[in-house]
């Protein structure tokens, strides 16, 4: 699946294609997510939902630009209280590529292709001045438990259909 991401009048080159990630392309796509946040990132709270996980790859993106990946978004399996849901990120964008919609572009594919594949709802970890005008929002305190110490006010989700985050409380887990 392909699209034409970027507005061509903020962009001086045509807009690359977003593709669904493929196994082959994990040591680029890594590589890409390393430069943009560094090691820090493995100590997120974040982490701890992606290690020892699977990518659903058929809900991850990238944005390449010839070889070179210059976008990615990731979604993996999680539960909320036993529920399942989708967790969103990381995401990231090559320096030189932002400012241009690819991020939100990114956001919005990934959250189309979860709601296409009946998912009720993705949660993550992020800004709301960012993530709001995307659908994200704040969970309200104590609903869920992440494992490991986050900022409550960087906690959000998105209702992938009506009542789609509803009941959602307890333990935020991997599957098993």
């Amino acid at each position: 699946m392909t699209d034409s991401v970027l507005d061509e009048s903020k962009s001086q080159s045509a807009a690359p294609p977003l593709v669904a990630e493929k196994p082959a392309d994990r040591a680029v796509v890594d590589a890409l997510i390393d430069d943009v946040f560094g090691p820090g990132r493995y100590a997120k709270t974040a982490e701890r939902l992606r290690e020892g996980n699977v990518p659903l790859l058929d809900l991850s993106f990238v944005c390449w630009r010839g070889a070179e990946p210059v976008g990615c978004v990731r979604q993996w399996p999680i539960l909320i209280g036993g529920a399942p849901v989708v967790f969103l990120g990381p995401f990231a964008v090559e320096e030189g590529q932002r400012k241009h919609g690819l991020g939100a572009a990114l956001i919005r594919r990934a959250c189309e292709a979860a709601t296409a594949a009946g998912h009720e709802a993705i949660l993550l970890v992020g800004d709301l001045p960012y993530f709001g005008p995307l659908g994200f929002e704040v969970v309200p305190t104590g609903r869920i438990a992440l494992p490991g110490p986050v900022d409550p006010r960087r906690v959000l989700w998105r209702a992938l259909k009506p009542g789609g985050t509803d009941g959602l409380n307890g333990a935020v887990t991997k599957p098993i």
